[in-house]
């Protein structure tokens, strides 16, 4: 039964035909798992084999022989610190492309709404906490993954840009630090869960006295399970309509050496943490605002103790309880 405090839909997905770009990563993942709840008429997918979002034409071609009514653009490239660090005009680059060349193609097929997914690093780096949606802009982005940011940027103005110009219902939501099944486990690209998951199990595999983590461990972050995002996505898509784009968080957060605790409980590692205090913080804090989302009647579902739990446990089938040292 609706909960009596959730508005009204302004969208039914009832016999849509749904683009999810990006489909077999984390997110779109996740994504195709929720619409499975929808009554929709067809999910639209293409994998890099069939079609380079870098590619303006091709993009443009696919989607107008597919003819969506909704789009959902969860493509990105992605990565950690140092991936960002390293390349940083790939991460510029590609995802510029994805962004502008989704979401054209979309205007010019018509498409009847769209949700692009951006990030919690499109927000200055030292902006007050918890971050509101209109803080975006006005300061300076955090060094480390600034590159991925203004690439996330322009796509929240381009859906802003095609709404003020063609009336194009298109909106833009900014998840805040996600983790969940399909996460990548590489520790020169991987995000923060991830990486200290494996590290913890390799750890306990091999019977470690200690484990090292990046940094003083005291930055704070805050998390969300894969799934409330892409809940939290659906919900969105179909209970909003607005040029400002909207924060998407768990509403609390936690330091790293907090998390890094958790990670352990979860995998049964009792070992030491230790510091590789040449590795950066990041920013010091990034929390979400997420009173918008709130007002729509939304709220997570996924503890941070039992997604971890369940991370750790896929993350265990998926890699048949051996991996590699760290």
């Amino acid at each position: 039964m609706p909960d009596p405090a959730t508005p009204e839909p302004l969208f039914d997905l009832s016999g849509q035909r749904i683009w999810v770009s990006g489909h077999r990563g984390m997110v779109g993942s996740a994504l195709l798992r929720r619409l499975e709840r929808e009554d929709v008429a067809d999910v639209l997918t293409a994998g890099r084999e069939t079609l380079d979002l870098t590619d303006q034409h091709a993009v443009q071609d696919w989607v107008a022989g597919q003819s969506p009514d909704v789009a959902i653009i969860a493509a990105a490239k992605v990565g950690g610190i140092v991936a960002n660090r390293d390349a940083p005009a790939d991460f510029l680059y590609e995802n510029l492309m994805i962004a502008s060349h989704a979401i054209h193609a979309a205007y010019r097929a018509g498409v009847k709404k769209l949700l692009f997914l951006g990030s919690s690093c499109i927000y200055p780096k030292f902006a007050e906490q918890p971050i509101r949606e209109d803080s975006l802009m006005t300061g300076p982005l955090e060094p480390t993954n600034e590159w991925y940011a203004i690439a996330k940027i322009a796509g929240v103005k381009l859906c802003q840009a095609y709404r003020a110009q063609h009336g194009c219902d298109f909106i833009s939501a900014m998840p805040t630090n996600l983790y969940g099944p399909g996460d990548n486990y590489d520790l020169t690209t991987s995000h923060v869960i991830p990486a200290l998951i494996r590290k913890a199990e390799a750890a306990r595999l091999n019977g470690a006295e200690t484990m090292e983590i990046w940094g003083t461990g005291s930055a704070r972050r805050e998390f969300m399970h894969v799934d409330d995002l892409a809940d939290a996505a659906i919900h969105v898509l179909t209970h909003y309509s607005n040029a400002a784009p909207i924060n998407i968080g768990s509403g609390s957060d936690v330091t790293i050496l907090e998390l890094t605790r958790a990670v352990m409980a979860a995998v049964g590692f009792e070992g030491v943490i230790t510091h590789d205090r040449s590795k950066p913080d990041g920013t010091p804090r990034k929390l979400m605002d997420g009173s918008k989302l709130n007002a729509l009647g939304w709220a997570p579902s996924i503890s941070l103790e039992a997604g971890l739990s369940r991370t750790v446990e896929t993350f265990r089938e998926e890699h048949g309880g051996t991996i590699a040292n760290p």
